[in-house]
């Protein structure tokens, strides 16, 4: 081979001899010219040959592929690297992908989950985003950075105490759950996806936080926040054109600062009594109240009825006076008598009487007096 200098005879730039006896070694032995090869002036001394050199090329690469000669073996093994090149463009989206194509870098087109192609690298390029993973992104904590202390969260202030609308500071843990909605912005508008969300999560949550009070946020209000922030940032992604879609929002803690919540919990404490005594009042009030209210009820219908009665007996005895009075100035003998009879009948209805009749003469009556009186005190007691 040209290149293998097998002997101090060969040159692969040509022949550099000077011809002559055994002492012909140097340029100017055995009392010979220069050299007749190639002319190697000053300026020339160390360029090479280049139709040379391709021929040591074409014959190197000729004993690589045997059987392969002239012309026909370099379109062979070109036409294997473009065949290569152009199955290299296939590409296989996950069910659980979006496929973005870049053309030169630049977006191109999208692709559905399955086999796709693409023009080859460099033209074109694909990137399969995970679009239905579900990212989380934690606020105001973290997990621990060594072993033992890896599961356990600690709390990181700077990013959890926030002022609320009355003036009070609270400490906010809470988790953004997020996924990619369109994979060609997430992809080119935001650099650092983690850093946005985690920003614009802290940011939103201190506006929420700074409208409401410190009570209803420790309270019954947090639900209703965590609705308010994943809302409020959904639309400032949207206005960055992120990709990005909020799925949930959780509030993991919502306390009051540590050096506080002692007192805040006292506080707490009050509260729940007073809560409970005051659904306590209510629920006696509820019982008492339909009590009385019926109860008022069934007096007012006794006295109208006592009224209707009273009314009617004094309506009937005005009606039995007058038709006395009438009879009594037909007959008055006969009318005083019926009513002097009938009145002393009403008086001694309920008295002990003994009837003595005026026939017998000279003969003292039996009056049993005894028996009488037994008989009132046995009444009276009883």
């Amino acid at each position: 081979m040209p290149w293998d200098n097998k002997s101090d005879n060969q040159n692969p730039w040509g022949s550099g001899s000077n011809g002559g006896g055994s002492n012909g070694g140097g340029s100017n032995g055995g009392g010979r010219g220069p050299s007749r090869g190639p002319s190697r002036g000053p300026g020339r001394g160390n360029e090479p040959d280049l139709d040379e050199l391709l021929r040591d090329l074409k014959a190197r690469f000729n004993g690589l592929i045997p059987g392969a000669g002239g012309g026909s073996g370099l379109l062979v093994i070109l036409a294997v690297l473009i065949g290569v090149w152009a199955v290299s463009g296939f590409y296989r989206v996950g069910a659980d992908e979006q496929g973005v194509v870049l053309r030169f870098g630049k977006f191109h087109t999208q692709t559905a989950p399955g086999l796709n192609y693409h023009l080859p690298w460099p033209i074109e390029t694909a990137v399969t985003p995970k679009v239905t993973t579900v990212n989380r992104v934690d606020i105001g904590m973290r997990a621990g950075d060594d072993r033992r202390s890896a599961g356990v969260m600690r709390d990181v202030p700077e990013e959890s105490l926030m002022l609320t609308g009355d003036e009070n500071i609270v400490d906010v843990d809470f988790s953004v759950f997020w996924v990619i909605d369109d994979a060609p912005d997430f992809l080119f508008n935001i650099q650092n996806p983690t850093g946005t969300v985690k920003a614009v999560a802290e940011s939103t949550m201190r506006e929420i936080v700074g409208q409401n009070d410190i009570q209803p946020i420790l309270t019954e209000q947090r639900q209703t926040n965590e609705e308010q922030v994943k809302a409020l940032m959904q639309a400032t992604l949207d206005s960055y054109n992120a990709g990005i879609g909020i799925t949930q929002v959780k509030m993991q803690k919502v306390d009051p600062p540590a050096a506080v919540i002692d007192a805040f919990r006292d506080v707490q404490a009050a509260r729940a009594d007073q809560e409970r005594a005051r659904n306590e009042a209510n629920s006696y009030a509820n019982r008492v109240v339909p009590e009385a209210q019926g109860e008022a009820v069934r007096i007012r219908r006794d006295s109208e009825a006592y009224r209707a009665q009273t009314v009617a007996e004094a309506d009937g005895e005005a009606t039995r006076f007058a038709s006395i009075y009438t009879e009594y100035r037909g007959a008055q003998g006969v009318t005083r008598q019926r009513i002097f009879l009938e009145t002393l009948e009403k008086v001694m209805a309920r008295t002990n009487k003994i009837i003595i009749e005026n026939t017998g003469t000279g003969v003292v009556p039996y009056l049993p007096l005894d028996q009488l009186n037994s008989r009132s005190i046995s009444k009276e007691t009883k």
